[in-house]
């Protein structure tokens, strides 16, 4: 590094006081990451960033978005890189969900993910749905935000996902104490269609 970066990254410390237990707060919720912004509000500008990044402190994992270079490894770490760059209103959802609820063996291609208003960013392998979501369709699951089961399991109903892996959700989530059958068929009322009819076929209830 050059003497006048070092000279720079020296000033951003001394000026912007860089908080490195207020930045550590935040990537420990994040399995290690956090944004470029969520970086600058603990006091650490772009230079200082590349100044630790250089010396291994932080790596960089994608666009605007660096990890705590000792921090353990996490299963869900691509989750929350892309969960990171699709902005603090995105929530985990879909076949994304299905898997993060471990209802499902199929990996998605592409991380679902559902905001309450259509978002301009687009970026690659991460699918956007736009969809109001009632603070009960909200859930927390190994720290990420994730559609409730209830809910995850209509979204992929409706979406054409297979009725036997439908089906198989719906029983190892009951068997295992996700949902309820009460919730379960509230969702499948206001849900409609084939989400309901999958939902109550399985629990007994309706023609399949």
């Amino acid at each position: 590094m050059s003497s006048q970066t070092e000279q720079n990254a020296h000033n951003d410390a001394t000026v912007g006081r860089p908080r490195q237990d207020a930045l550590y707060a935040v990537a420990e919720r994040q399995a290690g990451y956090f944004t470029t912004a969520q970086a600058g509000s603990a006091g650490y500008s772009r230079s200082l960033l590349a100044h630790h990044a250089k010396g291994g402190a932080f790596s960089r994992a994608r666009t605007g978005v660096y990890r705590l270079s000792r921090f353990p490894a996490s299963p869900w770490e691509d989750l929350f890189i892309a969960w990171l760059q699709a902005g603090p209103d995105a929530v985990v959802s879909h076949d994304s969900a299905l898997a993060l609820f471990e209802l499902s063996d199929v990996l998605p291609s592409e991380v679902h993910f559902t905001l309450p208003r259509t978002s301009s960013r687009r970026r690659p392998h991460i699918r956007m749905h736009t969809s109001a979501l009632d603070p009960s369709d909200v859930a927390v699951r190994e720290g990420l935000p994730v559609t409730s089961v209830a809910r995850t399991i209509a979204d992929v109903a409706r979406a054409g996902m297979a009725g036997e892996l439908v089906g198989q959700a719906i029983r190892q989530s009951l068997e295992r104490g996700l949902t309820s059958e009460v919730l379960l068929r509230a969702r499948a009322e206001a849900s409609g269609g084939r989400a309901r009819r999958l939902i109550l076929a399985t629990l007994g209830g309706t023609e399949r």
